[in-house]
């Protein structure tokens, strides 16, 4: 067997409809599409969702839950993390020049999954409870900046 001789199998392929090519097609004259109205000429093209005057689904069925507009959106490092970093001092601007953070939007948040091993100096906007008694524990300092927003 080789590649030139692979071909689907029976019955898959099909091969396309010829409308509007003759009467003695069988889709011949008006193609398919009936006598007159608007489906019947080119360029015919419905609305999403129309269901031909009918009050449509996305309007019958209830309208749920709402956005929070005043939402904080915090950058979020976990202390496991920090510990893998070279350096024993981190703020939210070193965090965004090692990569480790992609934006800060309405601040930096310390949260405290992994172990840490050695004592750090950490500048944030929140800690977790846990996150502050890991560094704490590790001799390390926590201090809590100003928000940016």
């Amino acid at each position: 067997m080789n590649l030139s001789e692979l071909k689907p199998p029976a019955g898959q392929k099909h091969s396309r409809r010829r409308i509007g090519r003759g009467m003695g097609s069988g889709r011949g004259k008006t193609a398919g599409r009936g006598q007159k109205g608007q489906h019947s000429v080119s360029g015919f093209n419905q609305m999403r969702g129309f269901e031909g005057g009918q009050m449509p689904l996305h309007r019958r069925l209830p309208k749920r839950g709402f956005t929070n507009i005043f939402k904080k959106e915090y950058a979020i490092v976990n202390v496991g993390h920090l510990g893998e970093l070279e350096g024993d001092s981190f703020d939210p601007a070193r965090l965004v020049e090692l990569g480790v953070v992609k934006k800060l939007g309405d601040g930096l948040k310390i949260l405290g999954d992994g172990e840490l091993k050695r004592a750090i100096r950490v500048q944030a906007h929140l800690f977790s409870k846990t996150a502050a008694e890991k560094i704490q524990a590790a001799g390390g300092n926590v201090e809590v900046i100003g928000r940016t927003k």
